[in-house]
């Protein structure tokens, strides 16, 4: 439970927590932000850390003079290039096995089925929209991998994806992090980039539900 809480208050207070390990450590930040976002994006276990608000709040600091901007740019874009490889590998060797996984703590069976027929059916653009959604980010290039998608089309867009995720949200972050108003609803920015895209995808989920239902017909009365 206390792991839990500090995990929450980490994501909520990104902010506050990334600055003082800057004072404190320096150039070692860049080492932490890029282990965060290749965890992120290459273990499908790890779908929980902050990715979009810790972009965003890189952004910021950068745009204070705290980090460097081509500097975290270059090394988050290749923690996220490389993190969905390595993701995509995962996939590709263990695909063949794992639909015969039942479901456990770490991995639910229902929940890559769902992702699995996401995939299928939106193709390679899932990818570069999957990197602005919590979760999906996570699964959608393990999901590439077990569908046995081409290496050549798969790091098209992944790199494609990477940039305008890492390249978008830290040059917001850059440009507005540290107006007055967002940096005081900081914490309120940090929630919508968490639920909206979980309420995207939660509403085409039931949207594409309802599709499958079939139309039950009354009988005539005689």
């Amino acid at each position: 439970m206390d792991l839990i809480t500090q995990l929450f208050d980490f994501i909520l207070h990104v902010d506050k927590h990334l600055q003082a390990f800057v004072v404190s450590y320096g150039p070692w930040v860049y080492a932490l932000l890029f282990a965060i976002i290749f965890v992120e994006t290459g273990v499908v276990v790890m779908p929980f850390l902050p990715g979009d608000s810790l972009l965003f709040v890189v952004g910021a600091m950068c745009g204070v003079g705290l980090m460097s901007y081509p500097l975290a740019v270059g090394l988050l874009l290749a923690a996220a290039i490389l993190g969905n490889q390595c993701n995509y590998a995962i996939g590709r060797f263990f695909g063949p096995k794992v639909f015969q996984w039942e479901d456990s703590r770490l991995f639910n069976k229902q929940a890559f089925n769902q992702a699995h027929a996401f995939y299928e059916k939106y193709g390679g653009v899932t990818l570069v929209a999957a990197r602005f959604m919590p979760f999906l980010r996570t699964f959608a290039p393990f999901v590439a991998g077990v569908a046995l998608m081409s290496r050549a089309k798969f790091t098209f867009y992944d790199v494609l994806g990477g940039v305008l995720w890492v390249v978008g949200i830290i040059t917001i972050g850059y440009f507005f992090g540290n107006f007055p108003w967002v940096k005081h609803n900081l914490d309120k920015i940090i929630w919508a980039m968490i639920l909206i895209p979980g309420l995207v995808i939660v509403a085409g989920a039931l949207k594409q539900r309802w599709a499958r239902k079939p139309v039950v017909l009354a009988s005539p009365k005689n």
